[in-house]
Parts: structure tokens; C-alpha cells; sequence
């Protein structure tokens, strides 16, 4: 399984609101919102932080996807 961060990238579209400022709001490094860019594992506090920040929940940032798709 692979995880992916499209919805992040969606919600944050319909908030308005760019990278840079999400990744300001939430606190979090500018390593750990490159890792998202590429889809890669990031720790659940990194996670938790977003949703803070976007007043969401976890299934509204990442889902679990199949290998190579």
C-alpha cells in the first residue's frame, strides 16, 4: 500500500489557501511538506497538525492507494 495526498492538495484549493500558508499554520518543516509533495510517509503528528490547522480529519487529507497507482 502507498499512501497519497491528493485530497490535501484539493482541500487546500477549495480553502484558498497555499502551501507555504498551511504549512505556517500548521508549524510544520518545510522537510516534512517536501515528503508530502511526494507522497511519502510523514509522521502522524505531522498529520495531526494539518488537521488542526484545516479543521478536518485525517480521511479528508490521505488515502491508502494500491502500489503503482
Amino acid at each position: 500500500m502507498a499512501v497519497s495526498y491528493k485530497k490535501l492538495w484539493k482541500l487546500l484549493i477549495d480553502k484558498d489557501m497555499t502551501k507555504t500558508q498551511m504549512r505556517k499554520e500548521a508549524g510544520i518543516s518545510t522537510a516534512a511538506l517536501a515528503k508530502l509533495g511526494k507522497n511519502e510517509n510523514v509522521s502522524t503528528e505531522v498529520l495531526v497538525k494539518i488537521c488542526s490547522a484545516l479543521h478536518c480529519d485525517l480521511t479528508d487529507i490521505m488515502e491508502l492507494t494500491e502500489e503503482g497507482k
